[in-house]
């Protein structure tokens, strides 16, 4: 069976190409944050995912990589979207969603990234009552779509997994949608 890891940074409409797409495709989402937050119940080390941010960095690596190794036995039984971030961006910098140990475990076949232009992003930032987002220019998303391209060629590096873009761009969801159907069919 196939682990896909699929990123968008928020804004890009990752979430909902996905779900449309799941209606023609043989795979399940997992979500690696949501994962990572079950494991770390079922171990009584958090309540909640604000939680996971504060356990130690040595809990914080064990956590990855028994989440991705569940990901990975869930792979053994039908195909999977691992839907995550390539990058996360911090006051202090981006860090790699996806570091070598998670990637050692998840063993992905593929990466794809979900992109839209700059202003359609920050107009969906906008028009999205449902999230309190931190402020941002066009030139700090367009910075954060780079980061992700050259993060997930730098996984395909470390993996052998291919990398694959595709744009949703506003009024265009059902392009989106084939595109994402044709490469994981």
């Amino acid at each position: 069976m196939k682990v896909v890891v699929v990123a968008g940074i928020p804004g890009s409409g990752s979430t909902t190409v996905l779900n449309k797409a799941l209606e023609n495709l043989d795979y399940s989402i997992v979500n690696y944050g949501d994962e990572m937050l079950e494991i770390a119940k079922l171990d009584c080390l958090v309540e909640d995912r604000d939680s996971l941010r504060k356990l130690s960095p040595n809990l914080q690596k064990q956590v990855q990589q028994n989440a991705a190794q569940s990901i990975r036995e869930k792979s053994e039984k039908s195909n999977i979207i691992v839907d995550t971030h390539c990058t996360i961006k911090t006051p202090l910098g981006f860090l790699p969603g996806l570091p070598r140990w998670v990637l050692k475990e998840l063993e992905p076949d593929m990466f794809v990234l979900l992109e839209a232009d700059g202003e359609e992003i920050l107009e969906r930032r906008r028009n999205d009552t449902t999230r309190i987002r931190d402020s941002e220019r066009l030139k700090d998303i367009n910075q954060h779509q780079e980061m992700n391209r050259a993060a997930s060629m730098a996984y395909a590096v470390l993996t052998g997994a291919t990398v694959k873009i595709i744009e949703n761009h506003d009024n265009r969801l059902d392009d989106a949608v084939d595109e994402i159907i044709k490469t994981l069919k």
